[in-house]
């Protein structure tokens, strides 16, 4: 037999196995996750964006304003969002762990879906993967998340490393570093990735009694950004923006908030800067093609009606805003994420504005489909928004990112506390305000308006007519992150001991 017959084979086998009673009549669940995707979409309001799949798919929903991941890296994000809870909570707080190692009996979404009969899939990244290196293989996957595991390898990681730039030579994952492919959409490992949705998807199709969790992690736009020329030629680099101002925008942020910067980016010129951008827009605007081929198959196998549709990214990403680049700070462009859910019931082409989180995601998809979640999972269900998109919920979110040493330092900034070791930033959004206290204020503390700075160029925490603000948003900030811990004495730990400092305190 061939290995796509076998296949066939085992997941036809998967879907017909014994598995709790289904009425057939609890909706389908496709959940489509980009990597390194921040808000640079049509649907979004960038100009340069040629994203028309994710811009049709935003009006078929609600597009959610104000999305924020609670880590700004691969792994404590996806870890998080999977499980629901902050990264306070699942311990992981760097890239090389799941959270099998440090809350093993927690149950992630899709297993919790699979445990009330639904058939659960993973096609590519959905749990961290060293990227490229890791592309082909299951990466930190949780293999008790799933059923069925696929993951394709394309030219980009089996041919195409020799032809591909970095400012760092043969270093792909961490580094700007991009190439304009000559071989087709579906060469690569992401249009293979949309091929074996479309399999799976024509085979969940036939068996209706049993509804599907499929999640599809999309690599693209991830470093190296290895896309099709043909999206390169749609974003000519002399077009791109190179951003300005930035010595300025520095002078009152406080060096924590600078502390994701890597050396290497001394070598940017202002052509390379032009010359990244373009291939960061090539990578989503095919990765965007990809997310329409999948979703073109849900309609064409008549599943569109009872099925949700999420699509999100695991964290935003720096194009050169405040000097940065990639991830791993809490300004918006690294904490934002883009959030499009649609559903049975939501308001077609509406925008929720008010503030909300990866962690609300794992509450609302267990309501939307009579899935019972854990207990202890730590967020909002975004139900109500999606019936009315004015709804506040929460009205804030919290985002978090570690600076110091760690086990992973090629993840981390370097830059330490007062006594030398690591801290913790973290930053609450409101609908108004961005609000940050590094080390619990003692690295620096920042406050942008929103609604006379969207940019975040000018720093307000130090003027005294906002003190009135600084305080209200503190106290909010203190609870949440206070809240984002498990209860007293049941931490998370390794081998090494607990994983963070201790808890943020009053002052």
């Amino acid at each position: 037999m061939t290995n796509r017959s076998l296949f066939v084979l085992a997941l036809w086998c998967l879907l017909t196995a014994m598995a709790p009673a289904a009425d057939g009549k609890r909706p389908n669940v496709l959940f489509i996750i980009s990597d390194d995707l921040n808000n640079l979409l049509g649907c979004y309001g960038d100009p340069l964006a040629k994203t028309p799949n994710l811009d049709r798919l935003a009006a078929r929903g609600v597009l959610f304003d104000k999305a924020y991941c609670t880590f700004p890296l691969c792994g404590p994000s996806r870890n998080s969002l999977l499980t629901g809870l902050y990264p306070n909570s699942t311990g992981i707080i760097q890239n090389s762990q799941i959270f099998r190692q440090t809350i093993p009996n927690q149950l992630s979404m899709p297993q919790a879906f699979r445990q009330a009969g639904y058939f659960a899939g993973r096609i590519g990244k959905l749990y961290h993967y060293n990227v490229p290196n890791s592309i082909g293989t299951n990466g930190h996957d949780d293999p008790g998340s799933w059923e069925l595991e696929l993951n394709p390898a394309g030219v980009d990681r089996l041919d195409e490393h020799p032809h591909i730039f970095s400012l760092t030579p043969k270093q792909f994952g961490g580094t700007l570093s991009w190439y304009a492919s000559p071989q087709p959409d579906e060469k690569h490992t992401d249009g293979l990735e949309a091929e074996d949705a479309q399999w799976v998807l024509e085979r969940c199709a036939k068996k209706t009694d049993r509804p599907f969790f499929l999640a599809v992690g999309f690599f693209r736009p991830h470093t190296p950004y290895v896309a099709p020329k043909k999206y390169f030629d749609m974003h000519p680099a002399a077009s791109m923006p190179v951003v300005q101002g930035v010595k300025e925008d520095q002078a009152d942020i406080p060096p924590a908030g600078l502390g994701s910067y890597k050396k290497e980016q001394d070598k940017l010129t202002d052509d390379l800067r032009r010359e990244t951008r373009q291939a960061y827009n090539a990578s989503i605007s095919f990765m965007d093609a990809q997310v329409g081929k999948v979703v073109d198959s849900l309609d064409r196998l008549g599943l569109s009606d009872n099925t949700i549709i999420v699509f999100t990214s695991d964290h935003g990403y720096h194009m050169g805003e405040h000097g940065l680049w990639q991830k791993m700070s809490i300004f918006e462009e690294s904490a934002r994420v883009p959030l499009l859910i649609v559903a049975p019931g939501a308001k077609k082409g509406s925008i929720a504005k008010s503030p909300v989180s990866h962690l609300d995601l794992f509450p609302t998809l267990a309501e939307l489909c009579g899935v019972t979640p854990p207990s202890n999972i730590q967020g909002q269900s975004l139900a109500p928004m999606l019936k009315d998109p004015s709804a506040t919920g929460r009205g804030w979110a919290l985002t978090q990112v570690m600076r110091g040493g760690g086990r992973n330092r090629a993840s981390v900034a370097t830059n330490v506390g007062a006594d030398g070791k690591r801290f913790f930033g973290y930053s609450l959004r409101t609908p108004r305000w961005r609000y940050t206290e590094w080390d619990e204020g003692h690295q620096g503390r920042e406050l942008y308006d929103h609604e006379a700075d969207p940019k975040e160029l000018t720093n307000l925490a130090e003027r005294s007519e906002h003190a009135k603000t600084i305080e209200e948003l503190s106290k909010t900030l203190r609870e949440a992150a206070k809240a984002s811990f498990p209860p007293s004495g049941t931490m998370p730990t390794l081998n090494e001991g607990p994983l963070w400092p201790p808890l943020l305190v009053d002052p």
